[in-house]
């Protein structure tokens, strides 16, 4: 509880620190607070490889994560992003966890309006999740799974998925959260034919290494907000453990591999409720083919 005050205390003299420095306090709190939260940014990006089969080509991958539903984003911003996320065709959807803030708040009633919203997403070749940190805490466990597995999505824990269409075929790989779960590699690589695509659902980025030692090709992740709060010139003043070292956007990781890692910013907020030059995102990726 100490880390986490002194964390929260942190947070809190940084954005302090930040409005003066800006010379806006009251705007600049207002700013933070109540509108960048609610704005929201759709990032494209083609990705190509010269694994990435014909079939696949051009097929597009929706990412959304950490929408912390409860502590400041709403089932009514819920609602607006399924419709966003419908709008932008996907043929996969993807969520890279953290769901609830904090599941052992949530009622039955709660638990069904959410379901409802999330069963509206459609996208022909399947809908994925992973669990995050929160996902697991306040005892949310077997609820996300409940949740997430009554939305149509698929909950790949440690485990592995042959993605097929027109008798070509890539793996999508999800793997458990890397604070309160029990990630492995091994096990989730347990069923992966060679010579395959292979892309990562990762809630934590910082397992990006090990990703491409273990051979992934692109690791899609969440966990960091982007920090929530940022410096001109600086970036983040802060992200969790295991989004210390990659805190948004693209990277490329030598291993085994060479990893394409893209780490999404996030819906929602979580300990404190603002954001600061850290627009909420969704994410469209393009699958390229060479051939």
């Amino acid at each position: 509880m100490k880390e986490k005050l002194s964390r929260r205390s942190f947070l809190k003299q940084s954005l302090t620190f930040l409005l003066s420095l800006l010379g806006l306090a009251g705007g600049g709190y207002s700013y933070a607070r109540f509108i960048e939260p609610k704005r929201l940014q759709i990032n494209e990006v083609a990705v190509t490889h010269e694994l990435i089969p014909r079939a696949f080509h051009n097929k597009r991958i929706v990412q959304f994560s950490d929408t912390h539903l409860g502590f400041q984003y709403t089932v009514k911003q819920l609602n607006e992003h399924v419709e966003k996320i419908h709008s932008l065709r996907p043929d996969f959807i993807f969520f890279t966890g953290d769901l609830l803030d904090r599941p052992d708040t949530y009622s039955p009633a709660e638990t069904k309006t959410v379901t409802s919203i999330l069963q509206k997403l459609q996208a022909p070749l399947g809908k994925f999740a992973v669990y995050g940190n929160h996902d697991h805490g306040g005892y949310g466990t077997d609820l996300y799974k409940f949740i997430m597995q009554e939305s149509g999505f698929q909950l790949l824990k440690n485990k592995s998925v042959e993605l097929r269409h027109l008798n070509e075929s890539i793996y999508l790989l999800g793997i458990d959260d890397a604070s309160l779960g029990q990630p492995s590699f091994s096990q989730t690589k347990k069923k992966v034919k060679e010579g395959h695509y292979l892309i990562l659902l990762s809630h934590a980025p910082d397992l990006a290494k090990e990703a491409a030692n273990a051979g992934i090709h692109l690791q899609l992740s969440g966990h960091s907000h982007g920090g929530q709060i940022q410096l001109p010139w600086y970036g983040a003043l802060y992200t969790p453990p295991y989004a210390e070292i990659y805190k948004e956007g693209q990277y490329i990781v030598d291993g085994e591999t060479r990893l394409a890692l893209y780490v999404n910013r996030g819906l929602g907020t979580t300990r404190l409720p603002f954001r600061f030059l850290s627009i909420p995102e969704i994410t469209v990726f393009t699958l390229k083919s060479p051939s």
